[in-house]
């Protein structure tokens, strides 16, 4: 009798499990198919586009590039997130490269400082590289104590000379060599600076304006430079003096995605060495051109100090946005006849009402 009570009470047992064990299968069916509203749906934060042509802490290099016609080709200018082009002594133009979270091995040839292009490496918070100085970039390189790498007082490790051409078109660096030269001077070499630009990282194309497929600027009777616009590539390819520019390294053609025009009042300085050196009244404000992806917008470019940011503007005030990608500034004459050529466009019609 007792044995029997004990399989009674075990198959007790086995009804109370299986029951319990089909709520539970139950419950977990209900959880799996309950129709979940719009409210319960918790969607992934979609992933942010980051710019490409701007980005890191690195702190940025700008680096003063020979453009004379025997430093052609020149070495880097396409790795370059900005390269400015300002009118020189003896209607030449020099340019500078700024460099930003990149490896490049030869950078070149590098040429001595003018104190305007100091404005543009204080905006883009650079170290600024060079090889000598005008009396007038001594000067202020010193009064605005700029971290400056110059190739006469470096060694041949930082700057060296190739045989490919002769001097003083022949000297070269590499970011790595200046890097290097920054810590050991104790340089900030990170930045959290803005871009002098509003750059925006999905591609657009320019609400108005005008076409423009080719673009001439003479930065004097002896200097002209040339763009030409590539619908493949959506880049524009670099001519000077009626010469395609190539790079030194690659070969590669020299090809911009943006392009700033920037009319600014040039002068002789009155230094007393006579040797045709140039001023540049850049702080205020002057009016430019904006140019991307085949259209040309009229801007103002406004600067209030020597080393605070240019700002790019529209002609209602409003900052303009810029394509990811590299940018050629190119700081002309006031009395540069710019030419900005483009497709005809079909002229509007009035629709009858």
């Amino acid at each position: 009798m007792r044995g029997k009570g004990v399989r009674i009470l075990i198959a007790i047992l086995v009804i109370v499990i299986v029951a319990a064990g089909g709520c539970l299968a139950y419950k977990i069916y209900q959880e799996k198919n309950k129709p979940v509203s719009n409210e319960e749906v918790a969607e992934e934060p979609a992933q942010e586009k980051q710019v490409q042509i701007f980005k890191g802490n690195d702190r940025p290099i700008a680096v003063m590039i020979d453009n004379h016609k025997d430093a052609w080709p020149q070495a880097g200018l396409n790795d370059a997130y900005m390269v400015y082009e300002i009118v020189v002594e003896g209607g030449e133009t020099r340019l500078m490269a700024c460099f930003k979270g990149v490896d490049v091995e030869k950078i070149g040839p590098v040429r001595s400082s003018r104190h305007y292009f100091l404005d543009y490496a204080m905006e883009n918070d650079a170290i600024y590289a060079h090889f000598g100085w005008s009396p007038q970039a001594e000067s202020d390189i010193k009064r605005f104590a700029i971290h400056n790498i110059n190739g006469i007082t470096e060694s041949a490790e930082t700057f060296w000379r190739v045989k490919d051409k002769a001097a003083p078109h022949n000297a070269v660096t590499s970011t790595k060599a200046l890097e290097a030269v920054a810590k050991a001077k104790n340089y900030r070499t990170t930045s959290d600076e803005e871009s002098v630009l509003n750059y925006v990282p999905d591609e657009f194309d320019l609400e108005g304006g005008q076409s423009a497929t080719t673009i001439t600027i003479p930065h004097s009777k002896l200097h002209t430079v040339s763009y030409t616009y590539d619908e493949t590539t959506k880049r524009y390819n670099r001519t000077a003096r009626k010469i395609a520019q190539k790079d030194w390294t690659t070969g590669e053609p020299i090809s911009t995605k943006n392009i700033i025009i920037m009319k600014c009042e040039n002068y002789t300085l009155t230094d007393g060495e006579n040797k045709g050196r140039q001023g540049l009244n850049n702080i205020g404000e002057c009016d430019g051109y904006y140019i991307t992806n085949g259209r040309a917008i009229p801007i103002k470019c406004i600067k209030k100090e020597r080393n605070e940011k240019t700002k790019y503007v529209d002609l209602e005030g409003k900052e303009i946005n810029v394509n990811d990608g590299n940018t050629f500034v190119q700081i002309c004459p006031l009395d540069a006849e710019i030419s900005i050529e483009g497709v005809e466009e079909p002229a509007e019609t009035e629709v009858a009402q």
